[in-house]
């Protein structure tokens, strides 16, 4: 990496560490607060309150650090901001309908849910786009960490899955409004004031992003939400409170290493003088990735189930069998997650959309077969052979890209 970017990444790896540690040595005490049953069920709440945030500015707050002049980046800001009032309060309606309709009192912690994500989410590429790493390291400690410490109290008073869900919103709201400063050009108030005209405009100049950006990480999401229905259908609450407590902590250094690497590669891309240089950025980033993830993957199939039962307990020992059998899908999607900028910074969201779709089609492929020929650690073994040729054919792709939008942004 050069310079500016590995500082930037170790920045925002810093305050990272300290975020994801806190609940990774949280997790031991909060299993035995909390059963698999409930953890199953905060999966679920929190998979659909995700799947919703994702798109809960519709992807505009991608667009922001393109804007380098402050008055249309406000404008930007006020789009962002109309619309996330309009998803979240889709989301109480779906709240409503989901608590009345399907007797699930849980769902009426929806609507904070997804407003406390999606305001975190947009408001970290505000950030982003003035290079306030600082602030993005404290956020993600308020976010990860705070949301575990919550929880943890909370599960001292046996609060349940609602315990667990408080905690995380809670937590996500806080990081949300330590990232809101500094204000946009006209302050807060003045995105309210923002005239129509302009803000379809700016809707029409970054569409790419709703038509293109948006299904394809709503389909990202969504992947989550229903691998959690189809487990807990095929298997029960108790097995999805598996898979989700796995793919917690197995996700957890993906995150930590990806998100600080993604924050600081996406303005380096995007600043790039030249394609050669711009590939170049991207197979480090690969080989760093690599170096990281093979490690990974060789002590989560080896000692796998020994970590977790005695990390978490016997009540967790099949969640250890199931970090065997998604070690090597854990190791590639380490090295993919914090390449989804690239695409964006290149212009090529109509072919990742494409990418994407065949992926997921592989992925409930290999689910659906592993469930059904060996149950929970069926399906992550299948899951693990579907996904290897997706990643390889990705990995070599963005490695070898040659349509760049260098030249039209000189």
């Amino acid at each position: 990496m050069k310079p500016g970017l590995l500082r930037a990444t170790l920045t925002l790896l810093t305050g990272s560490v300290a975020a994801h540690a806190i609940p990774l040595l949280l997790g031991p005490a909060l299993t035995r607060l909390y059963s698999p049953g409930d953890f199953g069920q905060f999966a679920l709440l929190w998979a659909v309150s995700a799947n919703i945030a994702v798109v809960g500015c519709a992807r505009y707050e991608f667009a922001l650090p393109l804007e380098a002049e402050e008055p249309r980046a406000a404008l930007l800001m006020a789009l962002c901001a109309r619309v996330l009032l309009a998803v979240t309060v889709a989301s109480a309606a779906a709240a409503l309908v989901l608590h009345m309709g399907h007797g699930w009192p849980l769902a009426l912690t929806l609507p904070l849910a997804v407003l406390g994500t999606a305001a975190t989410q947009w408001l970290t590429l505000w950030a982003t786009r003035s290079q306030h790493f600082a602030r993005l390291s404290l956020a993600r400690l308020v976010q990860q960490g705070g949301g575990a410490l919550l929880q943890l109290l909370l599960g001292f008073i046996k609060a349940g899955p609602l315990g667990l869900v408080l905690g995380a919103t809670a937590a996500s709201l806080g990081a949300a409004w330590l990232l809101a400063r500094p204000a946009p050009h006209g302050g807060w108030a003045g995105l309210w004031q923002q005239p129509m005209a302009g803000l379809r405009g700016m809707a029409r100049r970054h569409r790419d992003f709703p038509l293109l950006n948006t299904p394809h990480a709503f389909l990202g999401a969504l992947q989550d939400t229903l691998t959690l229905i189809v487990i807990a259908a095929w298997t029960g609450d108790t097995s999805a409170g598996f898979w989700a407590l796995g793919l917690r902590y197995l996700k957890a250094p993906a995150t930590l290493v990806g998100g600080a690497l993604s924050q600081a590669l996406y303005p380096r891309l995007l600043q790039a003088p030249t394609p050669t240089e711009a590939r170049a950025l991207v197979r480090r980033a690969m080989l760093a990735l690599a170096a990281l993830a093979g490690p990974l993957a060789a002590v989560l199939l080896l000692w796998g189930p020994g970590i977790f039962t005695l990390a978490f307990g016997a009540q967790w020992a099949d969640a250890g069998a199931l970090a065997r059998t998604i070690a090597p899908y854990i190791a590639l999607h380490f090295i993919a997650s914090p390449l989804a900028v690239v695409t964006m910074a290149w212009g090529a969201q109509a072919w990742a959309l494409r990418l994407a779709l065949a992926g997921q089609c592989l992925f409930f492929a290999g689910l659906l077969a592993g469930l059904h020929g060996g149950g929970l650690t069926g399906a992550g073994w299948g899951v693990s052979a579907s996904m290897a040729a997706y990643f390889a054919y990705y990995f070599w792709a963005l490695a070898n890209w040659k349509d760049m939008p260098h030249e039209s942004r000189a």
